[in-house]
């Protein structure tokens, strides 16, 4: 089992003027360094995913379904709104079932208190969608790690934690292969 695992770098935020992107970048470009596996960026708003149940229309939650079903574990970058993960995130999550099933993620986030909170919050929703969050866990802070919270500045210590959460991510998504 030599070839390389697709992972998905998961942008969890569709609000306007978000600075998700930019962590998602910095995730990828880090990432596409290590020559481990592939890396894609899924941006969840590219999907016009509807509401669970508000559509008859499923075009884009079969788009979602299947650029899930491609990758063989996840980074999450999660943004922190009211002390939890943000609603799109969740509706996305609940849009698919089986394609999340035993896979295993990491979780970079932000927020004031480095997204904390929302990062516990998807842990839970995370496990009982059989997916396997690593513990390592990449928190980025508004006020330390944004300029004028809208510019991503990473301080340098994140690379650390990044490294560790995506050899985490690599090694239980390569075990977790094995039994899907």
């Amino acid at each position: 089992m030599n070839e390389k695992l697709n992972i998905g770098i998961i942008i969890g935020s569709t609000r306007e003027n978000r600075v998700s992107p930019q962590v998602a970048s910095w995730i990828k470009s880090y990432a596409d360094q290590r020559f481990d596996a592939n890396y894609q960026i899924i941006d969840i708003k590219d999907y016009q995913l509807p509401l669970l149940g508000e559509s008859d229309d499923v075009s884009g939650i079969t788009k979602w379904n299947k650029i899930l079903t491609e990758q063989d574990a996840f980074v999450f970058v999660v943004a922190e709104y009211n002390h939890s993960i943000t609603a799109s995130l969740k509706n996305a999550l609940d849009l698919a079932r089986e394609p999340w099933n035993n896979k295993s993620a990491g979780i970079v986030s932000y927020g004031s208190v480095g997204g904390a909170r929302a990062a516990e919050h998807l842990r839970g929703i995370l496990g009982e969608l059989q997916i396997a969050d690593v513990r390592t866990h990449v928190a980025l802070n508004m006020f330390t790690d944004f300029e004028n919270w809208s510019v991503f500045k990473p301080a340098s210590l994140h690379q650390a934690n990044l490294k560790t959460l995506m050899d985490q991510v690599n090694a239980w998504g390569r075990a977790l292969k094995s039994i899907r």
